[in-house]
Protein backbone atom coordinates (compact mmCIF):
# COMPACT_ATOMS: atom_id res chain seq x y z
CA UNK A 1 0.00 0.00 0.00
CA UNK A 2 1.31 3.58 -0.92
CA UNK A 3 1.78 5.60 1.36
CA UNK A 4 1.02 9.73 1.08
CA UNK A 5 3.68 12.26 1.04
CA UNK A 6 1.96 13.69 4.67
CA UNK A 7 2.19 9.98 6.21
CA UNK A 8 5.84 9.71 5.11
CA UNK A 9 6.92 12.88 6.45
CA UNK A 10 4.74 12.45 9.52
CA UNK A 11 7.42 9.23 10.44
CA UNK A 12 10.19 11.08 9.35
CA UNK A 13 9.45 13.64 12.40
CA UNK A 14 9.21 11.31 14.14
CA UNK A 15 12.37 9.54 13.27
CA UNK A 16 14.56 12.34 13.22
CA UNK A 17 12.86 14.46 15.98
CA UNK A 18 12.95 17.18 13.65
CA UNK A 19 10.08 19.95 14.18
CA UNK A 20 8.08 20.75 11.14
CA UNK A 21 9.18 23.95 10.73
CA UNK A 22 12.38 23.09 10.75
CA UNK A 23 11.78 19.98 8.52
CA UNK A 24 9.81 22.34 5.76
CA UNK A 25 12.37 24.84 5.90
CA UNK A 26 15.30 22.52 5.26
CA UNK A 27 13.49 20.33 2.50
CA UNK A 28 11.38 22.61 0.58
CA UNK A 29 12.35 26.44 1.68
CA UNK A 30 9.01 26.67 2.86
CA UNK A 31 8.84 26.78 6.60
CA UNK A 32 4.80 26.24 6.63
CA UNK A 33 5.32 23.30 4.49
CA UNK A 34 4.05 20.56 6.75
CA UNK A 35 0.95 22.77 8.56
CA UNK A 36 0.07 23.57 5.14
CA UNK A 37 0.05 19.55 4.32
CA UNK A 38 -1.89 18.72 7.38
CA UNK A 39 -4.41 21.11 5.91
CA UNK A 40 -5.18 19.98 2.78
CA UNK A 41 -2.75 21.55 0.62
CA UNK A 42 -1.72 18.72 -2.26
CA UNK A 43 1.95 18.68 -3.27
CA UNK A 44 3.02 18.71 -6.73
CA UNK A 45 5.30 16.23 -8.56
CA UNK A 46 8.32 17.91 -8.34
CA UNK A 47 7.71 19.56 -5.01
CA UNK A 48 6.68 15.66 -3.78
CA UNK A 49 10.07 14.42 -5.11
CA UNK A 50 12.41 17.17 -3.38
CA UNK A 51 11.12 16.35 -0.09
CA UNK A 52 11.68 12.61 -1.12
CA UNK A 53 15.22 13.76 -1.69
CA UNK A 54 15.97 15.30 1.38
CA UNK A 55 14.44 12.53 3.39
CA UNK A 56 16.27 9.60 1.92
CA UNK A 57 19.62 12.29 2.08
CA UNK A 58 18.99 13.05 5.58
CA UNK A 59 18.68 8.94 6.24
CA UNK A 60 21.75 7.88 4.35
CA UNK A 61 23.87 11.18 6.32
CA UNK A 62 22.70 9.80 9.70
CA UNK A 63 23.23 6.33 9.02
CA UNK A 64 27.46 7.05 7.59
CA UNK A 65 27.39 8.92 10.96
CA UNK A 66 27.36 12.59 9.39
CA UNK A 67 24.12 13.67 11.25
CA UNK A 68 22.29 13.41 14.18
CA UNK A 69 18.63 13.81 15.01
CA UNK A 70 18.42 17.54 15.58
CA UNK A 71 15.89 17.98 18.36
CA UNK A 72 13.95 20.91 19.28
CA UNK A 73 16.34 23.16 19.79
CA UNK A 74 14.32 25.71 21.62
CA UNK A 75 13.80 23.21 24.96
CA UNK A 76 18.05 22.42 25.43
CA UNK A 77 18.30 24.98 27.31
CA UNK A 78 15.78 23.52 29.82
CA UNK A 79 17.63 19.96 29.77
CA UNK A 80 20.20 19.40 32.68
Amino acid sequence: MEHSLLQRIERFLRESHMPPSVFGRAAAHDPRLVSDLRGGREPGRRLSCRVEHFMNKWRADRHAGRVAPCGDRRRAGERG
